[in-house]
């Protein structure tokens, strides 16, 4: 059987397309990196919520409250977040030696209870002067 030659290739009309190609992938992260891509960093909001339960559990730990009490009286905030802020404020308080402001919410009496307010009679007892009460 004769040898069989196969075709070569034609010449690429570039000295090398592969390094041309390298040098694009490379180059497109640097040219990147400056870049605000939005929707790639963390949501707003809820950057705002975490901050926003670290503030209520250091202002907690500021009004001499227990990490309980500020678990209820703030029961849409993230637990994990109010005891961060509590144990920051705490360290804090510790370290500059400063006395907590005590809560005002825990001092104050509750008002005392209004008087029930008198049954009203319908308009149909009052035009018929009081039916459905014996008169004697």
């Amino acid at each position: 059987m004769p040898h069989r030659r196969y075709p070569t290739r034609p010449a690429a009309p570039w000295p090398r397309p592969r390094a041309a190609w390298v040098a694009a992938c490379l180059a497109a992260p640097l040219l990147l990196a400056g870049c605000d891509i939005p929707g790639l960093g963390p949501d707003p909001r809820a950057v705002q919520k975490e901050s926003e339960a670290k503030a209520i559990g250091g202002a907690c730990r500021h009004a001499l409250r227990g990490l309980e009490d500020c678990f209820i009286l703030n029961p849409k905030a993230a637990k994990a977040q109010v005891f961060a802020g509590w144990k920051e404020m705490d360290q804090y308080m510790r370290e500059n030696k400063l006395e907590g402001a005590p809560s005002v919410l825990s001092n104050l009496e509750k008002p005392p209870a209004a008087p029930a307010a008198p049954a009203r009679r319908s308009e149909a007892e009052t035009r018929e002067g009081g039916a459905g009460r014996s008169r004697s």
